[in-house]
Order: C-alpha cells, then sequence, then structure tokens
C-alpha cells in the first residue's frame, strides 16, 4: 500500500494483489432480490427473485403486455395513495453495508406515453430524481444503485412526488446485497452513502458484466474509445483487492495506438460538482517481446492521482475517497521514463458520495406522533412500555428514551396502516403532512422538535391560533396554507424564519397572506 503525496487534503491508496486478504466468499444469492407486483417466485439471470408483498403493503400490481420483456421487470407496483410517499422496508443487519439497486422500467402501464418523474428516498436521504424517459424511449430499463450501511435493523426504500409528478409513481424490482467487509470500506458510512455514476470495463463491448462474474451482482458495463482495446484470458485473482471486482474485468483494457500517452473523457456524461469516489483498474498486458511490466502516471482533470504507478500482470488498482468533480473528467494516462511501453486501462468505478439525513431526536418522534393522533399515542406508549420491559434492541437512554424508542421503532407499523411512515430521519425532518385529514389545534409542543427544519401541514383541518415557534432555530419552510386557523400570525415567526418564507392561506375566519420575514 503506498499514498500519494500530492494534494494533502485528499487520500490516495494503491493496492496489489501481491498482498491478499483471507475472505470468504458469498456470492448475489445470499442477497435479497425482490420482483415488484409479482405474485410468484421467479429465477432469471441466475438469481432467484421474490415476490414484494412481505415487504409493502400498499399501492397497485400491474402486468406488462410487452413482447420479449424480462420476466423482472414484467411487473410492477405503482401508487396512486394520497400519501406522498411509499416505502418498502427491507430486513438488515446493524451496520453492515449493502448495495441498493432499483429498477424501473415504465412499459406504458398507466395508458399513457411518458413515464412519471418522481424522488426516490433511502433510509431517509434523498438519493435522487428518477426520470426514464431516455432509457424508455429505448426500451430499456433504468437501474439505480446506492451503497450503505444499515442504521438499524430494517432498510426503507421509498419513491415520492416531487413537482413535477403528474402520474403515479412506480417501481420494477429492488436489490438489496451484503458486502464483504472490505468493499468499499474508506467511506465513512455513518456519515455518507455511495451513489453510483459509472462503472465500466474498458476496451469491452459484448453484455454488461455482473453475476455471476461479480458476486455481488455489479454491473460493469462495456466501454470503447479510439484507443487500441486489447483482449485476453487474464485470470487475475481478485481476492487481494479491497472491491473484490470481477476477474473477467482485467481481461480486456485500452492502450495506446502509437506512443505513450493516452486520454480518456469518461464517465461520457458530465457530473455534478460535488466530492466522489473513483477507483481505477490496471494490469499490465504482457506480449512476446515486451517487458514484465510497465509504469506510468495517472492524473483526473489535469491533477496527479498518482505517480510513477508500476504495473504487473498481477493488476493493481488506484482509488481516492473523496475526489472533487465538476462537469466532463478527464483521465490521462502517460508513460514513466523508465517504461518501455504504453500505459493501459482495464476498469474504473465512480460513486458520487452522498450526505446522508440528520438524525431525529426522540422528544420529536413524539410531539409528531401526539400531533397527529393523541389517543393513538398514548396507545403506542402503552405498548412501548411494555415492550421495554421484556426487552427491547431500541431501549437506550433514560427511561423515557426507551418508551419512545419502543414506540417509535416498533409499533408505528401496527397503529398506522401506513409503512412508509417508518422513515423517521425523513419523516421529522423534512414531513409533508399535507392534505392528510389531520384535525384539532396545533399543540404548542410542537416547538420543542428543535431538529425539524421543514413543516408542511397545507390543505388539512386544523384550527386555533399558531403557537409561539421561536424554540425551532433549524426551521426553514413552515406551510399552512388551506386550513381553519384563527387569529393574527405571531409576530415571532418572522424571528423563526429569518431570510425564509412561510406562508399561511386560511379557508375562513382570518386573513390570507403570504409573510416574508426579514432581518
Amino acid at each position: 500500500m503506498a499514498a500519494s503525496t500530492s494534494l494533502p487534503l485528499f487520500f490516495f491508496f494503491f493496492f496489489s494483489t501481491l498482498f491478499f486478504i483471507s475472505q470468504s466468499q458469498t456470492t448475489a444469492r445470499n442477497g435479497l432480490m425482490i420482483n415488484c407486483g409479482s405474485s410468484r417466485s421467479i429465477v432469471s439471470n441466475g438469481l432467484s427473485w421474490t415476490p414484494d408483498s412481505p415487504y409493502i403493503s400498499t399501492g397497485f400490481s400491474a402486468s406488462l403486455k410487452r413482447p420479449n420483456t424480462d420476466p423482472v421487470f414484467s411487473t410492477l407496483r405503482y401508487f396512486n395513495e394520497t400519501a406522498r410517499k411509499s416505502c418498502f422496508v427491507l430486513p438488515a443487519l446493524r451496520r453492515i453495508r449493502y448495495l441498493v439497486r432499483t429498477a424501473y422500467f415504465y412499459g406504458g402501464f398507466d395508458g399513457g406515453n411518458v413515464p412519471p418523474v418522481f424522488d426516490q428516498i433511502v433510509d431517509g436521504t434523498f438519493w435522487g430524481t428518477v426520470n426514464t424517459s431516455k432509457d424508455y424511449a429505448m426500451n430499456r430499463t433504468s437501474f439505480y444503485e446506492l451503497i450503505l450501511a444499515a442504521s438499524g435493523k430494517t432498510i426503507s426504500v421509498c419513491v415520492a412526488k416531487n413537482k413535477k409528478t403528474t402520474t403515479y409513481p412506480f417501481i420494477s424490482a429492488i436489490q438489496l446485497i451484503r458486502l464483504e467487509g472490505s468493499v468499499y470500506n474508506s467511506t465513512d458510512f455513518g456519515k455518507h452513502a455511495l451513489s453510483t455514476v459509472s462503472r465500466h470495463a474498458f476496451g469491452y463491448g459484448g453484455k454488461t458484466i455482473r453475476f455471476p462474474d461479480d458476486q455481488f451482482d455489479r454491473f460493469w458495463d462495456p466501454f470503447l474509445d479510439a484507443y487500441q482495446p486489447f483482449s485476453t484470458t487474464s485470470n487475475v485473482p481478485v481476492t487481494g483487492f479491497w472491491n473484490i471486482p470481477p476477474s473477467k474485468v482485467f481481461d480486456t483494457g485500452l492502450t495506446p495506438k502509437e506512443g505513450k500517452k493516452m486520454e480518456l473523457q469518461w464517465p461520457s456524461v458530465a457530473l455534478q460538482n460535488s466530492s466522489y469516489y473513483i477507483a481505477l483498474y490496471f494490469r499490465h498486458h504482457q506480449v512476446p517481446g515486451s517487458p514484465p511490466w510497465r509504469a506510468f502516471n495517472v492524473s483526473v482533470n489535469n491533477v496527479e492521482f498518482y505517480r510513477n504507478l508500476n504495473v504487473t500482470p498481477g493488476g493493481e488498482v488506484v482509488f481516492a475517497t473523496r475526489w472533487p468533480l465538476f462537469n466532463f473528467t478527464r483521465i490521462s494516462l502517460s508513460a514513466s521514463a523508465q517504461s518501455a511501453v504504453g500505459p493501459v486501462i482495464n476498469a474504473g468505478e465512480i460513486l458520487q458520495i452522498v450526505n446522508l439525513g440528520g438524525r431525529t431526536l426522540t422528544r420529536d418522534g413524539i410531539v409528531l406522533l401526539l400531533l397527529i393522533n393523541p389517543i393513538s399515542f398514548a396507545l403506542m406508549h402503552i405498548v412501548g412500555l411494555l415492550i421495554c420491559w421484556v426487552g427491547c434492541s431500541y431501549c437506550l437512554g433514560s427511561t423515557k428514551e426507551k418508551h419512545a424508542y419502543a414506540t417509535i421503532g416498533l409499533e408505528w407499523r401496527s397503529l398506522f396502516a401506513s409503512r412508509e411512515l417508518l422513515d423517521w430521519r425523513h419523516v421529522l425532518l423534512r414531513r409533508n403532512l399535507t392534505g392528510m385529514g389531520i384535525s384539532g389545534s396545533l399543540p404548542p409542543l410542537i416547538a420543542k422538535m428543535s431538529a425539524v427544519d421543514e413543516i408542511w401541514l397545507g390543505y388539512n383541518k386544523f384550527s386555533g391560533t399558531i403557537p409561539d415557534l421561536r424554540p425551532l432555530k433549524r426551521l426553514k419552510i413552515l406551510d399552512l396554507e388551506n386550513n381553519e386557523l384563527s387569529g393574527t400570525i405571531p409576530s415571532t415567526l418572522g424571528m423563526v424564519l429569518a431570510k425564509q418564507q412561510s406562508h399561511r392561506e386560511n379557508t375562513s375566519k382570518s386573513e390570507k397572506s403570504w409573510i416574508t420575514s426579514t432581518t
């Protein structure tokens, strides 16, 4: 293992297969493959797929009547309920890293020609917007992949409506695959997740490399360029690589046709201004009369990535755990002065570093339950006491916290039918309770939800006055439009929403106005 000394703000690691890690082998068969909308188990691409009914209780199944469709994508689940978000709840082991992949094939299930646009959220973290229009126009399935560590005994995978959603959100398939201890382990998964942007096998022109070649069923797409592709039989032992890539990606590669330099624009799409995990894979392609190694320098967007990399037939990988990228990316390789042959590259991965959603304070959960239904809250609290009394893995901290964790973590599902409300980190930081039919007054205890930054309570039946919200230091948005509130807007509200905007439009009894707070 060596490290580059340039750019000390970043850490670059080099790992050679001369050093092996003894690891037990797992396969994607040990993962959870969910065929959404299906009522039966099937086998596809060597993987066993199960129906989705054990993991969600909302939505509707649809079957696509399209010839030559992969059986996994011939069914889907869609959601036309008024709830903004709908979630699958998948079993997991706390702190274990998983690959989560969602798949979407529209197929015109709703009688339309254009797929809906909506968001996806995993364990309270906004993953991204699902827009499958380009893929669907080419009759292709859209895939999204995230790598994260489970924070509890379940992982929630949700689809959610946004402002661009005009029809029903849907989903075709979900994969949850447990990763080996060394795979992507340089990332702090207590704070971040990795969203896959690009994963390619260079110089390869065949079908996507996946399971069984890749035991975690990662997708390595083909990538050809103007440079000279080559192929060979490598049989590289990959157990010594931290990320355990498939040996097949070392069978092909790119090298200059002439000279000792090459430059690739990869990936082919422009990237958001963000930090990324980058892993580049190399193997010396030895031909008769050539030396047993080659050495070259690697740069990313004209910034040194690794200097004088010595590549042998055993294969090497160089990776950066946090590298800033924006727009198009260029990978430059130039032979070192002592190398008799030009550079080579076999495969690469780029994954965007995603900040996890904030943690919810226990008291915020209690207040939200009281806000929605005081009677249900009381019942849930009693059940929580019993759960903690017999022993509960969520019971931490003080007695009150134990009761709350038992209540929130275990009993929400049984007392509220919508499983999507299990996702507490998202629920309590940016909760949209618009149009939920909630009535009654806004309790003063709402001011104790100190971790919340957005409250969306429009189109309900709240009455009475707005309480003092000065304790909500993080609050940025308060939406109370189309309720039955009375009285005047508290003067303190402008202090809470400094330089933010709140609007309140009542259906009766009171003024209708927009408030833009100032400092």
